[in-house]
């Protein structure tokens, strides 16, 4: 029977934290040579690396957790993984994944001896290896922590629907200060001790962060146990006068984590066999205060005499020894033996047996937990998700009902219609799916959802005042932070399962970068040959910048569709469905799918109805579409084409083309639906091979080289812009979209602000006409005049009534002449 606690077994751990702070220390500076003294082989000039790069600071406090968890792992057979919160924090996992074996497991070529310790070494922060972050390159890693504030949120949503794992959650005390930190300590308030895990959050008080003291870290004993009892928490200490007493240091944390992990279990155990926790009372989880200071058993002090251990200054690289620089050659080489290698390495650089016999075992290794690849072992079939036939739910059109809104008004809201969908997706999945937002799932038209699901809230339940809220729940949205609800999803969708985040279009620019972080995972993750692929992140924005008219422009903002767009394409899809029909099939597509960031841009106000169910399907998953009854030359030659993408600008086209016929039938044109945005792009790269782009031949077919656009858009016009001119496209391009500018106006109104409005664009297209000679000029002079006529008349109504005019308001389709 193995004592955990004993000195002996302490003695093993401090050994295994020995050997990955000599890895992670020598890695930073050497390309060879990496067991100089062990082998009793000079470090010469070029064992060094030419401009060492890498972070020390964090390294051997995070070592030491990663330690003290292998030895919970061992003690209590925990399923276990470690989330990295501090930057730059990459040698931790890639030092334990290579000591437990998984790292030659994933890299063969980076074998267990002299020369792949070499390789080890030189591929860390050099040209062609890998970063200083906890990246998808890492074993067992699925936070990268190189976007601070987030380690708290993705443990808690890894953890969601995932009893029996507990997540080990560092949190650095300058990712402390960030405000997504700061917000997401309060998600025990949403987790669930009966049906999720647990997480245990360890405050890593290292003391600085770049070169400033951290707030956390020197604040009192008492503030620090008063700030988080106050959240909620049961505040514990790992913390020690004497930082070089390591024993002591080794014994206190082994009793303050097994006190933390026992509480753990008791709370599950009260929750799962008991039914406490079901009246409003929070768990007093535990939290754990480490303070283990930067640069922890490194080089004391620098050349002139300055402190680097327990500063600043051992944040990065803490000595100035590189291949042409070896005045600190001596320094290096102390404080590399400090750490006694030939206790820990054979001569042939292999470990030691005691320290292999220590490690966890297979997948109970945090390096090898599936649920830091995508939530499965290796190789193994994704669980994707069941899913109900989308025709259940969409609405019938025919030729007399398009582009009509119907009796019921929730017909044309196409976030209820999608919600319909959505509540039985949501029966059939009932442990892998869920819904995630910032307090906005009841605006955004999701309602059908309340029949089937409550939101998850932990808290006490107040009635009548407090709906659809409890501790069984499948929505997460009552905490208003946009951060937490994405970094739940995404550490919800990185451990295998499925997720939506709706949120307001203009306020999912709140998060942009946390999605380009989690896109930079992606394609990071696609060239790991044992990296499993992930579901597709599913982002759905509404409230969209054309329907903000009691909140003005503060909330107009579809950048979010340019942001993306820059991005790597094979790894993202943007959806723009203009009805609840293509709506549906978009979401079945975007569900589907895997490894991709899908933004879907939707309308949940009363809006006209297009599309029939074949259309929407063809639309979702060939992107775009010819359509035959809004076009008057569907094939061959036409005068000019017209097309759009997204709700209003859909409205506003079909609009603008229904005017132009009718006051000039002979005009030849075909319009073009455009549901999958990047279909039209063309990148420039070379090698990108971009399984969605058009080819030039099938470009052609849509868009007829010669002759002029008009294109609605949803957002900034330079976008589609962009794409016409990447494919050198001869016609005239006219994009009538966003144009930053609008106000607390009528619904009509924000369109004409930015002149996407139908008489603008019918107008635009008689002038391009008859400059090219397809119409009369007399007749076009007549039909502007018209426009310009109907359109002043709007000014005058919206201003000195508050409506929209009769010519917006009582339109709807009918066929072309």
């Amino acid at each position: 029977m193995v004592d955990f606690n004993s000195k002996e077994y302490l003695g093993l751990v401090d050994k295994w934290w020995r050997a990955t702070n000599y890895l992670s220390a020598g890695m930073i500076f050497l390309k060879s040579n990496p067991l100089f003294s062990v082998t009793n082989t000079p470090i010469e000039a070029e064992d060094v690396k030419v401009k060492p790069i890498g972070h020390w600071g964090t390294i051997s406090g995070q070592t030491f957790l990663y330690a003290h968890a292998n030895r919970l792992i061992n003690k209590y057979d925990l399923n276990m993984f470690y989330i990295g919160g501090p930057g730059h924090g990459g040698q931790v996992m890639v030092t334990n994944a290579y000591l437990d074996g998984e790292y030659t497991e994933d890299y063969p070529e980076i074998t267990q001896d002299l020369e792949g310790m070499s390789r080890l070494f030189k591929r860390f922060s050099f040209p062609g290896g890998i970063g200083s972050h906890m990246t998808a390159q890492t074993p067992g890693s699925l936070h990268e922590g190189g976007e601070l504030g987030y380690s708290l949120s993705h443990a808690f949503g890894a953890v969601l629907d995932n009893p029996k794992q507990i997540a080990f959650a560092v949190v650095g005390d300058g990712e402390a200060e960030t405000g997504p930190s700061m917000t997401s300590w309060h998600s025990t308030k949403f987790l669930s001790a009966k049906n999720d895990g647990a997480v245990l959050p360890i405050l890593d008080l290292n003391g600085f962060k770049i070169s400033n003291p951290t707030i956390f870290s020197r604040m009192s004993h008492e503030e620090i146990t008063k700030f988080f009892e106050g959240l909620g928490y049961s505040p514990r200490f790992i913390e020690n006068d004497d930082i070089h007493d390591y024993a002591a240091y080794h014994e206190l944390a082994a009793n303050v984590f097994d006190q933390a992990i026992e509480d753990i279990q008791a709370i599950q155990k009260d929750a799962r066999e008991n039914g406490k926790y079901e009246d409003g009372t929070i768990p007093a989880w535990p939290v754990i205060i480490a303070r283990l200071p930067k640069g922890w058993g490194g080089p004391t002090h620098d050349q002139k005499g300055n402190p680097i251990e327990n500063s600043f200054r051992a944040h990065q690289v803490p000595l100035s020894l590189e291949q042409n620089d070896l005045s600190t050659l001596k320094q290096f080489e102390d404080w590399m033996n400090s750490y006694k290698p030939e206790e820990l390495f054979n001569a042939d650089g292999s470990l030691k047996d005691e320290l292999k016999a220590i490690a966890p075992k297979g997948d109970k290794r945090m390096s090898a937990n599936p649920i830091a690849n995508g939530g499965r072992a290796r190789g193994a079939k994704a669980q994707d998700l069941t899913l109900p036939d989308w025709r259940q739910f969409t609405n019938e059109i025919t030729n007399e009902n398009r582009g009509h809104e119907f009796a019921a008004v929730t017909q044309n809201m196409d976030m209820t219609t999608l919600s319909n969908y959505l509540e039985e997706v949501m029966k059939l999945n009932p442990t892998s799916f869920r819904v995630f937002g910032p307090d906005e799932t009841m605006s955004n038209r999701l309602w059908s959802l309340f029949n089937t699901t409550n939101r998850q809230w932990m808290e006490e339940v107040k009635e009548p005042n407090d709906q659809y809220v409890g501790p069984e729940g499948r929505i997460i949205d009552s905490q208003l932070s946009e951060h937490q609800a994405e970094g739940w999803l995404e550490g919800y969708t990185l451990t295998g399962r499925v997720g939506i985040f709706a949120s307001y279009e203009s306020f999912l620019r709140v998060v942009d970068t946390m999605i380009t972080q989690h896109f930079k995972w992606l394609r990071h993750a696609s060239e790991q040959s044992w990296r499993n692929d992930y579901p597709s992140l599913n982002l759905i924005a509404t409230s969209t910048a054309f329907q903000q008219d009691h909140n003005g422009y503060t909330h107009q903002d579809p950048g979010m569709l340019t942001h993306l767009a820059e991005k790597k394409s094979n790894f993202i899809r943007e959806y723009l469905p203009a009805d609840g029909n293509s709506l549906l099939a978009v979401q079945d597509r975007a569900f589907s799918e895997r490894h991709k960031v899908n933004l879907i841009i939707a309308s949940k106000q009363p809006r006209q109805q297009w599309f029939t169910a074949d259309e929407a399907d063809v639309l979702a998953n060939e992107g775009l579409k010819i359509i035959d009854w809004a076009s008057t030359a569907p094939s061959g030659d036409v005068d000019i084409t017209f097309a759009s993408a997204g709700t209003e600008p859909t409205i506003e086209t079909l609009a603008a083309l229904w005017l132009i016929n009718q006051a000039f039938p002979e005009v030849k044109f075909r319009y073009v639906n455009v549901v999958e945005l990047l279909r039209l792009q063309k990148k420039s790269e070379p090698n990108m091979n971009d399984e969605r782009e058009l080819s030039a031949e099938e470009f052609n077919k849509y868009f007829q080289a010669d002759k002029p656009v008009i294109f609605g858009f949803h957002a900034y016009e330079n976008l589609v812009e962009s794409f016409f001119f990447e494919r050198k496209f001869k016609g005239d391009v006219y994009v009538h979209g966003y144009r930053e500018d609008g106000d607390i106006t009528t619904t009509y109104d924000m369109r004409v602000y930015s002149q996407l409005d139908r008489f603008h664009q019918a107008k635009e297209a008689a002038e391009i006409l008859s400059a090219n000679g397809a119409i009369n000029q007399a007749a076009a002079d007549t039909f502007i005049a018209k426009m310009d006529e109907t359109l002043a008349k709007h000014f005058e109504v919206t201003r000195n009534e508050g409506r929209d005019i009769a010519e917006f308001t009582d339109w709807n389709w009918s066929a072309l002449k």
